[in-house]
């Protein structure tokens, strides 16, 4: 393996950008997809994106789950063809063209030609298609760019038209009139789902308007409230509710009578009542009685005051009177129309529970009118609003006025008319288009429709088969969409799109519906080589009953752009055209995945075109996500530039850090995000720093071997490893697997976001446990084997994780494993080439719930500490563990005893099984999981639990069960709480304790001067360690360190040196050695002053590995001549101390030395004439003292 850089040098984005080079070079994406061709098909289907504008985080969210998807299953043994799609109809594309056109009207289309119409579409369609191919490039994803499919493509178009021939065919089309929002910006109906997406708060106007009775003698007049004075010129009835009360009243200023529900009379005008005046002095004895302005009651005063009420009578009663007309232009109307009907759709929470009906402009309006025969159902519908949102000819008084524009004057005609009751405005929320910015009305237009109400039934049982994660999307959300699912109107008066494939004749009685360019060549005799209206409009097709009845010519309308991308699973690989097999082998499709928007968008016409067609949903699994909102919880807004450039966050800290701060979110549960550019941050330092530093921390060592002269690394084989008896190694190759089985079982759940936690916890585990814990090991403070053994292992963890994590992170595991693999027999060339590794050996749960349980303890213990402050370098005497599982015990005192101890800073530890010897027993409810199970009963379960004695709550954790007031509780529905009991004798000061409810940990406070020594060595490496990293050395930087005592009394220290020497080599890796040994010529690398100390001053020496010499052996060697001994000890000290190092190991522990001018030849022995290190030098004398 090559060295690594520290992680401060390590730049995320640059390596990256590296791997990316690297992909390309290798063509690693075209290689995984060859490789996986003959394995069995996982069929993915990628909603397609308009490319007339850029991607945001959406986007980037949408396709990071679907390449994280994509590359799992591509890991686990399937081939998934990913081939991006363009959506390039429709409005987003016809608006930038209005824009761009100055067109206005849709004549300015008819004048300028459809032709150059559509070919300007054409042009800016794919306007940004190589910045989305970037971008997602940039973000890690692997799809086909090359291979993609547009929603423009002839193949693509011809099967949309099969698709609408396969519903025609069904009886599941009918043309017919459809009441939509319709956008006069763009000039075009809207579904839904797309009239929801912009609100705005806009002041309006609201008026009372009389309809006088025909034929009643007190001339009462009808009275309907509307907020939408246009459609009143297109009023055809008036609508009550049949179980309303109303009421005849009579205004006692004016004299006129007006008809209302009972509930909505204080809605009607008031006058205040006149004060009486006396000889020209107001009388107010009884001004105490008139109510404050706004109050309920001072408004009922007003109306009784006002209005005298003549007569109460039913809803139903009203049914059928005739009104007068308040406009005359559609008196032709007269005999159905300008009559009260009744509907249960009349409220009386606002207006005057009678609502005017204009069919043609309100959906209700429209049913109402149908149901009641005031007009008949069919294409004859009269529409006196044209496609511009201007009133037509039929409207005289106002012919050629924008309907919003003409409010003001249709309220003066009313009020000419002398049929104003009340006139005023009110701010409310308004729809607008989202692209055109103008105010949507609503307006009948003339459709083709899927009939989607017929399928009601089967599209809920197709919903069923699905699994959706989060499934309350599925259940909530979109099966309410499916239970309120209205008629689908498919088509669209417009010219960008894909044209419908209906011919009709002249008179209307012959239609062919096309279902494929063969059939309207063969039918028509002329070639088609392009779908598009300009190309196909003035194809004629002769009549089959003769050449007197003329031709049939094909409807103006195109489809919704939603129908195209609701045909995307056949459409896209042209079925059945091409690719029958793969088709129907694989549909429903595997998975899909979009936005929380998209459950009244694609999901939806997904779902009804499959159940439609074939009787079954298009997809299997769904994942859905929620919004990403910008840090202020707003829309993100280029305008308002409240958010960062998704490029910026990429460049700064990596797109791998973007993915997982993504998808470690709430938005990938279906809840909104607010992006915050610190999150991503956040993911490098706790995620990938610690990862890195692990990796760095395997390959300096590694190194380290081959420096001090050992065989090269090679990582043991895994099946070696498992046998291994070191307990942190079965710990992290039982978690290693356990890892393995959970991201696979969660994968394959689809539930991404438990990941990512999951990973953490491990990454965590990883560095702060097993490489911790095990440095000495690692860096080779042991036997070599051991050491090997250790790096091995970590080898292996790594390797392992790098495999499950590539799917989610796949540049950086691709770093690693490029570097991994130069050690290891690996021969895949990319790790997305491998296989997803597999959970073989054995899980050891109880070593792991032991080393869980471990770190649980150094908690409490470092947490206790903290409340007596006292550092972890003060050593302290004895802890008691408390647990009642015996197993742990042992391992805690056993083969984790000595971790836990040196972590701690702990002399000795006991186990304690008895949990009533220091504790108290108490039981507490867990509301959060019995709340919602119990319901009422949790009153009273929740008083016994707390009343449980200890035998009882003794028995009941040696069961796992109680019965609590008829109800069986389980080990997750009570936390046993243990409540520390101090000693006899002793205070907080001298023991004190801390636990979680499962294990207790006791600590000895005591203070206990035997523990001084230890506590000083630890200040003293504490200090070393410190003025290593100071000097800007490496982990694997070998020097020596030297220690010099300030103190007068020289005792102390000397004490400390001899009592903790073993302590202190192990903890700095060598000898600390005594100032009086530093040679002359050793070269200080850094060095520093210590006072105060735990009571001792003293100064630290870092040194460059300087060679001691046996001078006796020397001159015994030089025959006792003093003039070649100290050449010779010239020479050697004038070599490179590594290249040195390296001649002593390949001569096995000798070298001659023979290039001395005028000294003979010699053999120098390494530990006998020379000793490469001081430390060495020092070692072996103290072993021939001793």
């Amino acid at each position: 393996m090559e060295e690594v850089c520290e992680s401060k040098d390590f730049s995320f984005p640059k390596q990256e950008e590296r791997i990316l080079s690297f992909w390309s070079e290798i063509k690693a994406f075209d290689t995984q997809l060859a490789r996986t061709q003959n394995l069995p098909e996982y069929i993915f289907y990628d909603g397609p994106p308009f490319a007339t504008g850029l991607p945001h985080y959406g986007h980037i969210l949408a396709g990071t789950i679907k390449d994280i998807v994509t590359r799992f299953q591509s890991m686990t043994g399937h081939h998934v063809t990913r081939r991006f799609g363009w959506d390039c109809h429709g409005l987003p594309v016809e608006n930038e063209i209005d824009k761009k056109l100055g067109i206005k009207r849709r004549e300015d289309v008819i004048k300028m030609g459809i032709d150059k119409y559509n070919e300007e579409c054409r042009t800016i369609v794919t306007r940004y298609v190589e910045e989305w191919e970037s971008i997602v490039t940039r973000t890690g994803r692997w799809i086909d760019f090359r291979n993609d499919y547009k929603t423009m493509d002839l193949k693509f178009m011809e099967t949309v038209w099969w698709v609408f021939a396969q519903l025609y065919d069904k009886g599941l089309v009918y043309k017919g009139f459809k009441v939509m929002p319709y956008s006069t910006g763009c000039k075009t109906p809207l579904s839904n789902f797309e009239a929801g997406q912009e609100y705005r708060d806009v002041p309006d106007h609201e008026i009372m308007v009389a309809f006088p009775i025909v034929g009643d003698q007190q001339n009462s007049a009808f009275v309907a409230w509307t907020t939408t004075p246009w459609t009143l010129p297109s009023n055809l009835a008036l609508c009550v509710n049949a179980n309303f009360v109303y009421v005849k009243v009579r205004n006692k200023n004016s004299g006129k009578v007006y008809v209302v529900a009972e509930s909505r009379l204080a809605a009607l005008p008031t006058e205040k009542p006149k004060q009486n005046v006396v000889n020209g002095v107001v009388d107010d004895s009884k001004k105490s009685n008139v109510k404050t302005k706004g109050s309920s009651s001072g408004k009922k005063e007003n109306v009784e005051v006002t209005y005298e009420v003549l007569e109460r009578f039913s809803g139903a009663s009203l049914v059928g009177k005739k009104y007068e007309p308040l406009f005359n232009y559609f008196m032709d109307f007269s005999d159905t129309a300008f009559r009260v009907v009744a509907d249960n759709y009349v409220t009386d929470d606002s207006g005057t529970g009678i609502v005017h009906c204009a069919p043609a402009f309100g959906e209700d309006d429209y049913r109402v009118c149908i149901e009641n025969q005031v007009i008949s159902k069919g294409e004859n519908l009269v529409v006196a609003v044209d496609d511009d949102g201007c009133f037509t000819s039929r409207v005289t008084d106002f012919n050629g006025y924008y309907v919003k524009d003409a409010d003001k004057d249709i309220i003066e005609a009313v009020k000419a008319k002398g049929r104003l009751v009340k006139s005023g405005t009110f701010t409310h929320s308004y729809p607008f288009c989202g692209r055109s910015k103008t105010p949507l009305i609503y307006r009948a237009v003339p459709s083709w429709f899927i009939r989607v109400e017929q399928l009601k039934e089967k599209l809920l049982e197709s919903n069923m088969q699905t699994y959706w994660v989060p499934e309350f999307v599925k259940e909530k959300r979109f099966h309410n969409w499916l239970e309120n699912a209205r008629d689908w109107a498919v088509s669209r008066s417009r010219f960008w799109g894909t044209p419908l494939p209906v011919w009709i004749s002249e008179d209307g009685e012959e239609i062919i519906v096309m279902d494929s360019i063969e059939k309207l060549e063969k039918l028509s005799g002329v070639k088609v080589v392009d779908l598009h209206r300009h190309k196909i409009d003035h194809i004629t097709i002769p009549s089959t009953r003769g050449p007197e009845f003329g031709v049939l010519r094909r409807i103006d309308d195109v489809f919704d752009c939603w129908f195209e991308s609701g045909s995307m699973p056949y459409a896209y690989i042209h079925y059945p055209f091409e690719n029958v097999e793969l088709f129907e082998k694989n549909f429903p499709g595997h998975f899909v995945a979009e936005g929380l928007d998209q459950t009244r968008g694609w999901f939806y016409t997904l779902m009804v075109l499959s159940t439609a067609l074939f009787g079954k949903p298009a997809f299997r699994n769904l994942i859905c996500n929620g919004l990403v909102l910008a840090e202020d919880g707003k829309k993100m807004s280029k305008s308002l530039r409240n958010y960062p450039s998704p490029m910026v966050v990429i460049n700064d800290f990596g797109a791998d850090a973007l993915r997982l701060y993504l998808i470690n979110s709430p938005v990938v549960r279906a809840e909104p995000l607010r992006f915050k550019k610190e999150g991503v941050y956040g993911v490098v330092k706790d995620v990938f720093l610690p990862w890195y530093n692990a990796y760095r921390f395997l390959v300096q060592n590694a190194k380290r071997l081959e420096l001090e002269g050992s065989a090269p690394f090679v990582p043991i084989d895994q099946a070696t490893l498992q046998n291994s008896s070191n307990v942190l190694d079965q710990w992290i190759n039982s978690a290693t697997l356990s890892l393995v089985q959970f991201v696979q079982q969660e994968m394959n759940a689809y539930r991404l976001y438990t990941v990512v936690p999951y990973l953490l916890k491990f990454l965590d585990n990883l560095t702060n446990i097993y490489v911790r814990f095990n440095r000495k090991r690692l860096k080779g403070r042991a036997k070599e084997e051991d050491c090997r053994t250790a790096l091995s292992t970590l080898y292996h963890v790594l390797l392992v994780s790098c495999k499950v994590m590539a799917p989610f992170t796949p540049f950086f595991t691709e770093v690693l494993y490029q570097n991994m693999r130069k050690v290891s027999n690996e021969s895949e060339e990319s790790i997305h080439h491998c296989s997803f590794p597999l959970a073989e050996g054995k899980i050891d749960e109880r070593i792991e719930q032991s080393v869980a349980r471990m770190t649980t303890i150094i908690d409490h213990a470092r947490n206790i500490r903290e409340r007596h402050n006292k550092p972890l370098k003060t050593p302290l005497k004895e802890m008691t563990i408390v647990h009642p599982d015996l197993d742990f015990l042992d391992d805690i005192a056993g083969k984790l005893k000595e971790y836990v101890l040196e972590e701690l800073n702990v002399k000795s530890l006991v186990p304690c099984n008895d949990t009533l010897k220091y504790a108290s027993l108490r039981a507490e409810p867990d509301f959060s999981v019995l709340g919602k199970r119990l319901g009422k009963s949790m009153g009273v379960v929740a008083k016994d639990v707390k009343a449980m004695s200890e035998e009882k709550i003794l028995a009941f954790e040696k069961d796992g069960e109680v019965s609590i007031a008829g109800h069986c509780l389980k080990l997750s529905d009570i936390k046993v709480v243990r409540d520390f009991k101090h000693p006899d004798g002793t205070t907080e000061k001298d023991v004190d304790a801390a636990g979680d409810g499962d294990v207790l940990v006791i600590l000895d406070m005591h203070p206990d001067e035997s523990l001084y020594e230890a506590g000083v060595a630890r200040e003293i490496v504490n200090r070393i360690q410190k003025l290593r990293k100071k000097a800007g050395l490496e982990p694997t930087d070998i020097v020596e360190v030297y220690f010099e005592t300030l103190d007068q009394d020289k005792s102390i220290s000397q004490r400390v040196l001899y009592s903790q020497e073993h302590y202190i080599k192990d903890a700095i890796g060598s000898p600390l050695l005594l100032y009086s040994f530093m040679p002359s010529y050793a070269v200080v690398v850094d060095e520093e002053h210590f006072h105060g100390i735990s009571g001792i001053s003293f100064v630290i020496y870092l040194t460059q590995p300087a060679l001691a010499f046996n001078s006796n052996a020397i001159l015994a060697l030089c025959s006792g001549n003093n003039k070649f001994a100290d050449g010779l000890k010239t020479y050697l000290l004038s070599r490179d101390h590594l290249n040195l190092k390296s001649d002593f190991q390949q001569g096995n522990g000798k070298i001659r030395v023979s290039s001395i001018e005028n000294i003979p030849a010699m053999d120098i022995v390494s530990g006998e004439h020379v000793f490469l290190t001081v430390g060495d030098y020092y070692s072996t004398i103290k072993s021939y003292k001793n």
